[in-house]
C-alpha cells in the first residue's frame, strides 16, 4: 500500500504504526510530510514542506488560528501537489493531524484518496484547562476565542473521511456530530518492550553512586514544567514529602517551557518562580531537575522509582502515565476525567485532587511507608494497560481495520 502520514513535527503520534508498516515484508510504500528536516526513518521518504503563510503579530485575535492553519494547509497541499506532479506519486490513503490545518486541502489535490484525520482537543470554556485553574483565571474573551479556534477543526472534519481521537475524553470534548464520524483507539504502547526491571540503575551527577530500587525514588516526567501538567501542585507538596521521608529523592524530568496556558512571568520561568516561593522550606539537594533526558534513561528512571507522580490538568493524556503503568509503577496521579478513563482509583493507581497539595503529599508518603499495601497497583496497572492500550494486540488491529474499510481490497493491509 502506499501510504502518505502528514504532521508537521514528524513523528508525533504515528511512531509506532510507521515503524511497524516500514517493517512489512511486504515492502509498503511510506511517505512522511512534515515541517521537520532533522529526522529520518528506516523505510519512510521524507518530504518537508513550509507554511505558504504566517499571520502578522498584529494580526485579529479571532481568525489568527485560522489564518495560521490555512497558510499551512496551503504550504503542505502545494508540497503535495509537487510530489504528485514531479514524482507522479498517488497515496491510497492519507493519514494525518488536522490540528494545524495540514490536512484542509489534500483533496482538492487528491479528491479521490481517503483521509484518516487525528483530532486531539477541541476548546470549550468548561470541563478543560480553561477555566479550572483559579490561579488563572479565564477573561472575559475567553469563549470568543475558544469558538475561534475551533473554526479549525469544524473545517476538518469536512476535509477527512474519517476522524480518530485517542481516547473517550478526546473525543467527548467535541460535538455530538462528530462522534459519528470518528473512532476512538489510543496510539498505541509496546508493552512488550516497556517492562519493570528491578535491577534498572541510573547514575547522576552528584551523587557518588548510581540509584536503584534500593534507594526511595519518586519521579515526575512531564515535557515541561508548567501549570497544565500539574508542576505548581507538584512543588507545593515537596516540603512535606521530603520532610516525612527524610531519605526520599524527587527525580523532575522535563523542560523548563509552557507548552499550554498562560507563562510564567518570572524570569525563571515557573520552576524558578516556584523556587522563589519555597525558598528554604525544601532540602534542594534531595530534588534533581534532569531537564530533558534520553528515552532509554527516563524508562530506567521509572523502573526504579518507589512511586510514580503524575497530575495534570482536564487535558490530553500523556503517554508517560499510560508507559509508566506498563512498567509497572505505583502511580499517584490527578483525579480528573481523562485520567480516570486510564486509572481506577485503588486497583491501577491512587487518584488525589488536583489543587490538594497536601493531600498529594500525603498519599505519597503512605505508598512509600507501606508498601505492601499498595503492591498490587504496579501488576494491576500493567496488566490494565496491556489489556487495553497495548500496540501490538490492542491498537494496531483497531488501525489496521480502520485503514483497510477505506481502501479497495486488494490493497489491504495485512495482520
Amino acid at each position: 500500500m502506499k501510504l502518505l502520514f502528514v504532521h508537521q513535527n514528524m513523528p508525533g503520534q504515528y511512531r509506532e504504526l510507521i515503524t511497524w508498516l516500514a517493517e512489512r515484508p511486504e515492502g509498503h510504500e511510506i511517505y512522511f510530510l512534515t515541517q521537520r528536516n532533522d529526522i529520518h526513518l528506516p523505510g519512510v521518504t521524507t518530504v518537508t514542506y513550509k507554511a505558504h503563510h504566517a499571520p502578522a503579530k498584529d494580526a485579529y485575535g479571532l481568525s489568527k488560528d485560522w489564518e495560521t492553519a490555512a497558510g499551512t494547509g496551503i504550504g503542505a497541499a502545494l508540497a503535495a501537489r509537487q510530489l504528485q506532479g514531479e514524482r507522479g506519486w498517488t497515496p491510497d490513503i492519507i493519514i494525518g493531524h488536522t490540528g494545524w490545518g495540514e490536512l484542509l486541502f489534500m483533496k482538492e489535490v487528491w479528491p479521490d484518496v481517503p483521509v484518516i484525520g487525528f483530532f486531539e482537543y477541541f476548546y470549550r470554556t468548561s470541563g478543560g484547562l480553561v477555566g479550572f485553574d483559579p490561579e488563572n483565571p479565564p477573561n472575559d474573551q475567553a469563549g470568543f476565542f475558544a469558538k475561534a479556534r475551533n473554526t479549525v477543526p469544524y473545517a476538518s472534519i469536512e476535509s477527512v473521511d474519517l476522524g480518530h481521537a485517542p481516547t473517550y475524553w478526546q473525543r467527548d470534548r467535541f460535538p455530538d456530530s462528530f462522534h459519528d464520524r470518528m473512532y476512538v483507539c489510543h496510539d498505541g504502547i509496546r508493552t512488550d518492550r516497556l517492562q519493570p526491571d528491578p535491577g534498572a540503575s541510573i547514575a547522576l551527577g552528584r551523587l557518588d553512586r548510581p540509584l536503584t530500587r534500593d534507594d526511595e525514588v519518586i519521579t515526575y516526567i512531564a515535557r515541561n514544567m508548567e501549570r497544565a501538567r500539574g508542576f505548581h501542585i507538584m512543588m507545593r507538596a515537596l516540603p512535606k514529602i521530603l520532610k516525612e521521608r527524610p531519605k526520599a529523592r524527587i527525580l523532575m524530568i522535563g523542560g523548563n517551557e509552557t507548552s499550554y496556558g498562560a507563562e510564567s512571568t518570572h524570569p525563571g520561568g515557573l520552576r524558578g518562580e516556584m523556587e522563589a516561593e519555597l525558598g528554604d522550606q525544601v532540602d534542594w539537594s534531595r530534588v534533581h531537575f534532569l531537564g530533558r533526558i534520553p528515552y532509554d534513561s527516563l524508562c530506567d528512571i521509572i523502573r526504579l522509582s518507589r512511586c510514580h507522580i503524575y497530575l495534570t490538568m482536564p487535558f490530553v493524556l500523556s503517554w508517560s502515565l499510560l508507559e509508566a503503568m506498563s512498567m509497572q509503577a505505583t502511580v499517584v496521579a490527578a483525579d480528573v476525567a481523562p485520567v480516570r478513563e486510564a486509572v481506577t482509583h485503588g486497583e491501577t493507581g491512587m487518584l488525589v485532587d488536583f489543587f490538594n497539595p497536601e493531600a498529594l503529599a500525603d498519599q505519597v508518603v503512605d505508598v512509600l511507608a507501606n508498601p505492601d499495601a499498595y503492591a498490587h497497583l504496579g501488576p494491576n496497572a500493567r496488566a490494565h494497560v496491556v489489556e487495553t492500550y497495548d500496540f501490538l494486540t490492542r491498537c494496531l488491529p483497531e488501525h489496521i481495520a480502520q485503514i483497510n474499510a477505506l481502501v479497495p481490497e486488494e490493497k489491504r493491509i495485512t495482520l
